[in-house]
């Protein structure tokens, strides 16, 4: 499929990039909720974990691709937004300055048109500081701190959502994907992992919210962000939900990732055995076998990019509210090139996805099988969602946990499950259930 732009309304075309202004200006300190006093507006722009991150609103740039180049395309319209845009930003750290929001599909046949998103106001908060960055396209426009500050009382003011959650005889149907047909899915792939064509395949499916009322997507967002607050809860047109898996981190030439691959679900656990998920995951041949190949995958990835790298030997068990992941953390520091730059963030978004967790291995045959057998187009589930700056920091998540808003009635949630020689399709079934449980809850279902 050859990229192509979206004709969408603000979309900007490969040849014009607008001249931007922006000014940050530092904010006294947050109250003890950080983030979460700001995420009030559905449409907004959402990347926090912790009380930290940035929430975004509005728009005044915005670009739109599909196909195999669309992160080449998104990169070369955000360098060329960067080199031209007159920053202010007295504070210097990542994510202050202008930035954009990403989502981007996860398979280049997608029909799911990639997107970044400049946002108007942006309001920030990291360990030692609050901020706002204040972004206008029109060359007369005011842009100070006042107007900053003006910009963003009049947000969060003038917005009184009517809806709220759980209001009615809301229900949860089958998407694309029926229950059978997934666990009919599952036992091809472990006929395909048979043959030897892949040692692992990671299968998904969906399911559709339907509601009696407008969905509450700011409520959603705070409910997951207070659930699941060693997630990243993020928000990108539509995109929502709490990932537990970050595709990738930049600061400088410094970099990491955290790999999640090897699922328990909490529900089932007995409650009289303090040792049952460090069993059932660590000690368990199929999990430790499933997670080392998402380690490797990455690894190898991230290998020709690096001077130095860090990838532990042993996985931990990360604990959430619905399930145990087995997770590792990649810490590496970045080569320099040619030119003395070093890979930014998209950059190295664009070399690790898609990942082994969410693929399978090896990754390019994973993807051809998944295109042919799971039956569904992935949109953005599973693709790299986040921000990124003008300095090519940035975080980019995997867009797992999450759904996508269809109508302002509707919500199609996604889950995937990997797949080796040793799986049961009844067991991968009721793991996609237990990972649609944080929207299903947020959402009041």
């Amino acid at each position: 499929m050859t990229s192509q732009l979206s004709a969408a309304p603000g979309t900007q075309s490969p040849g014009t990039v607008p001249l931007l202004r922006s000014i940050t200006i530092q904010r006294p300190a947050m109250s003890e909720h950080g983030l979460l006093d700001y995420i009030t507006r559905d449409e907004s722009l959402v990347w926090s974990r912790h009380g930290e991150g940035t929430v975004g609103f509005g728009q005044v740039a915005r670009f739109e691709s599909t196909g195999a180049e669309r992160f080449a395309l998104a990169r070369h319209w955000w360098d060329a937004i960067s080199e031209t845009a007159d920053v202010q930003d007295p504070l210097q750290q990542p994510g202050t300055g202008l930035i954009a929001f990403g989502a981007f599909a996860f398979s280049f046949s997608s029909s799911y048109a990639s997107r970044l998103i400049v946002p108007k106001i942006v309001v920030g908060r990291n360990e030692t500081c609050s901020w706002i960055t204040y972004t206008v396209a029109d060359p007369e426009a005011e842009l100070s701190a006042e107007a900053a500050e003006t910009e963003l009382a009049g947000l969060l003011e003038d917005y009184s959502p009517e809806h709220e959650l759980g209001a009615g005889a809301d229900k949860l149907v089958a998407g694309q994907i029926s229950e059978q047909a997934y666990r009919d899915s599952v036992l091809k792939g472990v006929s395909v992992i048979e043959s030897g064509a892949v040692t692992k395949l990671v299968l998904a499916r969906d399911a559709v919210a339907e509601l009696a009322s407008p969905i509450a997507v700011a409520q959603v967002l705070r409910q997951l962000a207070l659930r699941y607050n060693d997630c990243w809860t993020y928000s990108v047109d539509g995109l929502i939900g709490a990932t537990p898996e970050m595709l990738v981190r930049v600061r400088g030439d410094f970099a990491e990732a955290r790999v999640l691959a090897g699922t328990l679900d909490r529900a089932t656990a007995p409650s009289d055995d303090p040792d049952y998920a460090h069993r059932m995951l660590l000690e368990d041949e199929k999990q430790r076998h499933e997670h080392q190949l998402a380690i490797d995958s990455l690894t190898e990835q991230l290998g020709p990019l690096a001077s130095g790298m860090d990838a532990p030997d042993e996985p931990f068990v990360l604990q959430l509210p619905n399930v145990w992941h087995l997770a590792s953390d990649v810490k590496a520091t970045l080569a320099t090139r040619a030119d003395g730059s070093v890979p930014g963030v998209l950059d190295l978004a664009e070399v690790f996805h898609p990942t082994a967790a969410v693929c399978g291995t090896p990754t390019k045959e994973a993807g051809r099988i998944l295109r042919e057998l799971e039956g569904m187009d992935r949109g953005p589930y599973a693709g790299p969602v986040g921000w990124i700056d003008t300095r090519g920091n940035g975080e980019f998540g995997i867009a797992l946990r999450g759904g996508v808003v269809e109508s302002p009635t509707s919500v199609r949630l996604y889950a995937g499950c990997g797949v080796v020689a040793a799986s049961d399709p009844a067991a991968e079934l009721a793991e996609s259930w237990a990972k649609m449980r944080p929207m299903r809850e947020a959402l009041g279902i």
